[in-house]
């Protein structure tokens, strides 16, 4: 697909491919599609230049859009392959990872390098963090060049004769997802589980030509473009992004269900269809966003390992009445099926080549406990996350879903040491904007009371920490704010709220 993208960009070049937003929510063009393929080209040109050869590695700190996206197109038209960089991984494990990666080049934009160098005490706060990109290979500038940054990339580079794209398979992509410090772990895709990735997701949207999608993933990116939709990046502030919505009124919409409920807090309004995912998607966050004018609202399953594995729309979801997170029947050409411990494997033509340094496996283990039911996948939590009580095993993934009742924004249940070797279940429940207590309280009796054996010990009102890129909910911060709490207030049981 990214082929086909880079035909598309040639053959309107005038149109807008990269929307923009200001401080009103007004549509700005970022980048036209005739400026998108050529800074590609550019970059492709300036990476010859540097080295850079087919099987090679780039390593990308970029900010998303539209050079981010043009470096990923270059790297892919030279046949190399590119490691993404998370500022947020902090330096220790960025070294250890990158030393694992080897990196020909670096490309980083002044930002991420101000933030390894004069600027690491202002983005402290932030949580973002990077080593001296010097420490990881050669580094190249992409944008702007501020004092004290590397040299440009593509200084000169349009001097450098473009070598015809490079054709067949091999990897095109790393992203490091876990392990620690002296084992780091990264997911490699190929050009091949990338394209059939991608093309699923433009199965599934169906973007039409001319009309903007709202979103900043990779995954949005190109197979907008490709279709011929303008993609429009998402403002960072949330009264930004309301208006922006508003002006654009997208015909397709991804964002993560934090950001989502941020702006249904403030009274933000939708078009056309709403995708979420990267964190769970409940079916009141999905019943809301409809109800905000969304004519869909979609909750998408998806792991780095194989993007997207399903998919389901809110009224299907709302319908399901069993125990656990619905999320879908596996999309074209995904494999799904559980092993004796109930563990859900996935395969597929879209799914990672392999783990970098480990050999190749045509299946993914990922963690979630699951069933089939009639052919639809039911998570039924992280195999991890199961919490001991009394010799009981709980899987907390089985029961939240029903937790998620009007007025709850999000629910965990975690297991809290009890110091005598057993765990105490607690539900931490996180209220909708201004909802009562009172009104959660009696919206949770009902739900805690089906629960039977698995009834929490106790029920806590807070605001769920959130970690990562995604704003995922934090189990292991969320089982240190419970422990503070019981201790402060001494709830043993469900009732004493």
């Amino acid at each position: 697909m990214l082929d086909v993208l880079t035909h598309t960009l040639r053959r309107r070049p005038e149109r807008p491919a990269v929307l923009g937003a200001t401080r009103t929510g007004a549509v700005r063009v970022k980048a036209t599609c005739g400026e998108l393929a050529d800074l590609a080209d550019c970059y492709a040109a300036a990476m010859l230049g540097w080295g850079v050869a087919p099987g090679g590695t780039v390593g990308v700190a970029v900010r998303p859009g539209p050079r981010a996206l043009a470096v990923m197109l270059a790297v892919h038209r030279l046949g190399a392959r590119a490691a993404v960089l998370d500022p947020g991984a902090g330096p220790d494990v960025l070294r250890a990872r990158l030393a694992l990666a080897r990196p020909d080049l670096v490309v980083a934009d002044a930002a991420a390098q101000a933030v390894a160098g004069w600027a690491r005490p202002l983005a402290g706060p932030l949580r973002l963090a990077l080593p001296d990109l010097a420490e990881l290979g050669p580094v190249a500038t992409v944008g702007p060049r501020l004092p004290g940054c590397a040299p440009v990339l593509d200084g000169g580079a349009r001097s450098v004769r473009l070598p015809r794209c490079v054709d067949g398979d091999g990897d095109a992509v790393i992203v490091f997802t876990s392990g620690t410090t002296a084992r780091p772990r990264a997911v490699v895709h190929t050009r091949s589980s990338l394209a059939a990735g991608m093309a699923t997701v433009a199965e599934l949207v169906r973007p039409r030509a001319g009309r903007p999608v709202l979103g900043g993933t990779f995954f949005v990116l190109v197979p907008s473009l490709a279709s011929g939709a303008p993609v429009a990046m998402p403002a960072r502030g949330l009264p930004v992004l309301r208006r922006q919505l508003r002006r654009l009124a997208p015909q397709a919409t991804y964002l993560t269900p934090p950001r989502l409920r941020g702006l249904l807090a403030g009274g933000g309004r939708f078009t056309g269809r709403v995708w979420t995912g990267s964190a769970p998607a409940s079916t009141e966050l999905l019943t809301r966003i409809k109800r905000a004018g969304a004519d869909e609202a979609w909750g998408v399953y998806a792991l780095t390992e194989l993007f997207p594995v399903a998919a389901i729309e809110q009224a299907d979801k709302a319908a399901f009445t069993g125990d656990g997170d619905l999320v879908g029947a596996p999309l074209a050409g995904v494999s799904a099926r559980t092993d004796a411990s109930g563990e859900l494997l996935l395969s597929g033509p879209a799914v990672r080549h392999r783990y970098l340094g480990e050999d190749a496996d045509p299946w993914v283990a990922t963690g979630d406990g699951a069933r089939l039911d009639e052919g639809r996948i039911v998570l039924e939590g992280r195999r991890k996350d199961m919490v001991l009580r009394r010799a009981e095993n709980i899987y907390p993934g089985l029961y939240e879903p029903a937790l998620h009742v009007p007025g709850v924004e999000l629910v965990l249940l975690v297991g809290v040491p009890a110091g005598d070797g057993d765990e105490r279940l607690v539900a931490v429940v996180q209220p909708g904007p201004g909802v009562g207590r009172a009104a959660v309280r009696a919206a949770l009796a009902g739900p805690l009371q089906r629960m039977g054996a698995a009834r929490p010990d106790a029920v806590l009102l807070a605001e769920i920490p959130l970690s990562g890129r995604s704003l995922k909910p934090d189990r292991a911060a969320t089982v240190r704010l419970a422990q503070r709490r019981l201790a402060q207030r001494r709830l043993a049981a469900v009732g004493r709220w």
